[in-house]
């Protein structure tokens, strides 16, 4: 990837922007890119950080593996230096549980805004919070060596970080159950049958297949862009015939701005 000065790089993340496409890298190798709040905090400040101009933001981790999901120190006593664990949460009122939880779902949520298009190039293991982060991305190129699982149920809890509604979509109901109630792994033939890839690649050849989608995506007219997003996040919500009349309003405004006549 072109090196560039990091707009941010801190807590196992890092930010750079070459033009109109943004890289977010976690940059945890040595522990798998496991996330942790700080982690966290700082992917959400990695989506407010974005200069108006990017198009698209690609998602990768350092190292063999994309994210190996939580760091497990959060469910120690201890927790993280100057961090409530797991146990604390648990003694909190559910105001505060919902209050926590919602802030660490801001890492996952800002990746489905609808003026950018994110990727994530996936490689070795997404596991648990790895598979969610990879899942909050549009798109996901993943190389031939994935394993994608959650495993949140064999810990005692649910998947909690905006995975559920994402995986439901593209693989079903019944299948997203049977993928989150076993833990079992996704490898990266079963992914692409399902949809959870949009494309399978030898692992050396991962970031040259990210980029050239990049630039795919890139060569399109932004606005377009943006009014086609709209519209596909929106149209399992809407009927038909709404959806009808929701592309009719949306060709309309493009038909403006294309003479000139916008607003």
């Amino acid at each position: 990837m072109t090196s560039l000065d990091p707009v941010l790089d801190k807590d196992g993340v890092r930010l750079t922007v070459d033009g109109a496409v943004a890289t977010v890298t976690l940059t945890k190798p040595d522990k798998r890119n496991a996330q942790d709040f700080a982690l966290w905090r700082a992917l959400t400040q990695a989506g407010r950080s974005l200069p108006g101009d990017v198009r698209v933001v690609v998602l990768r981790g350092e190292g063999k593996s994309f994210s190996a999901g939580l760091d497990r120190q959060a469910f120690t006593p201890e927790g993280f230096d100057g961090e409530p664990s797991f146990i604390d949460l648990a003694r909190s009122s559910d105001a505060e549980v919902d209050a926590a939880i919602a802030e660490f779902q801001e890492a996952f949520t800002w990746w489905r805004r609808s003026d950018i298009v994110t990727i994530a190039a996936v490689q070795g293991h997404a596991i648990g919070a790895g598979f969610q982060l990879a899942l909050a991305c549009d798109l996901r190129v993943v190389a031939d060596d994935v394993q994608f699982a959650m495993r949140e149920t064999a810990l005692g809890l649910v998947p909690d970080l905006t995975g559920t509604h994402p995986l439901v979509s593209l693989v079903g109901y019944a299948r997203a159950l049977e993928i989150c109630a076993t833990g079992r792994f996704v490898h990266a033939e079963e992914a692409e049958r399902t949809g959870l890839a949009n494309l399978v690649v030898p692992g050396t050849e991962l970031d040259a297949a990210v980029r050239d989608l990049a630039a795919a995506l890139v060569a399109a007219p932004r606005d377009a862009v943006i009014e086609t997003k709209a519209l596909l996040q929106g149209a399992a919500g809407r009927s038909y015939e709404e959806q009808c009349t929701a592309e009719r309003a949306a060709q309309a405004r493009r038909l403006r701005d294309l003479a000139g006549l916008g607003d």
